[in-house]
């Protein structure tokens, strides 16, 4: 009873911050935990006369034909190699960005924020288009320029080696302003004493950006990469399936497990078969969350997620 007064006593005293957090509270509970149910689907063979309860289990047929399927080592390698390069350069990119913005004159810092901020609430479908208009072969800026020079002009849609790079390049120019806007506000909340200290024992930019400003990041950086290695099984839908157009000719590089289940789904119509896929990246990446947060902890534990 003791607990339960306690409980009330605390919602009372933080109704406001419960008030405002309601609308967020609200929408995960809608989209976050009402559809748990369907995670019986991937152990049923699903059909729409029986619906979700009333559909014959399946066991762990449907994971079987998951690993055994032929395209599962591919499409599992491009996604973990892609995604462990769009955080480490990604990154890498987002902290050079905002160590730069920390260095600006405050005047115009603003107008750099949102030159930074603006591709992020880019549609991946515009951006594909914009892309589109580089690496044509017929028409494209890039094959253009190649032959002013004298070069033989690339079929960027037909030629797998080159997406990785490419790949990289456009998930920096769309999410690095996002991550630098994040670093830059954990750099804002820096205590200004640190700094002016170094500067009296003569400490030079470089100097305080890599004994200050980085070990003061250091902990907001392990718990974005943390996150984004829970994420790492996930590929983003939108970048690699409107950007590279689709095109069979890249699947080598680009086929990742989103884009394969999206189209094994709208082919063959097997729900059951997309949820297992769903469920598998589910399952893995919060074992990676896990043991990149139980590595963390060992290594610095107030750099730790939890």
């Amino acid at each position: 009873m003791s607990q339960l007064m306690k409980a009330i006593k605390d919602f009372k005293k933080n109704f406001e911050l419960t008030l405002l957090a309601l609308p967020s509270i609200i929408f995960i509970f809608i989209f976050c935990y009402i559809p748990l149910y369907g995670l019986v689907l991937p152990f049923k063979n699903y059909n729409y006369r029986d619906g979700f309860f009333r559909s014959p289990w399946a066991g762990f047929e449907n994971f079987k034909f998951l690993v055994n399927s032929d395209a599962i080592i591919r499409i599992t390698r491009n996604t973990v190699v892609m995604n462990a390069l769009f955080i480490v350069f990604g990154t890498v990119i987002s902290l050079i960005l905002a160590l730069l913005l920390f260095e600006l004159a405050r005047k115009y810092i603003k107008l750099y924020q949102t030159m930074l901020f603006i591709p992020f609430f880019v549609s991946w479908v515009v951006a594909a288009y914009a892309f589109r208009a580089f690496l044509d072969m017929e028409n494209g800026f890039i094959n253009r320029m190649l032959e002013f020079f004298g070069k033989e002009p690339i079929m960027w849609y037909s030629e797998p080696q080159y997406w990785p790079y490419i790949l990289v390049l456009i998930s920096i120019w769309k999410g690095a302003g996002y991550g630098a806007i994040i670093y830059y506000t954990g750099l804002m909340g820096a205590d200004s004493e640190f700094y002016e200290a170094s500067r009296i024992d003569g400490a030079t930019r470089l100097q305080q950006t890599w004994y200050i400003s980085l070990p003061l990041l250091k902990p907001l950086i392990s718990i974005l990469v943390i996150l984004s290695i829970g994420k790492i099984f996930y590929g983003d839908f939108g970048l690699f399936y409107n950007v590279t157009l689709d095109s069979s000719q890249l699947y080598s590089t680009t086929d990742v497990i989103d884009t394969y289940v999206y189209r094994a789904l709208k082919s063959l119509g097997d729900i059951s078969m997309a949820a297992t896929a769903g469920f598998y990246q589910s399952i893995v990446g919060f074992v990676l969350v896990l043991a990149s947060n139980w590595v963390v902890k060992k290594v610095n534990p107030d750099n730790s997620l939890f």
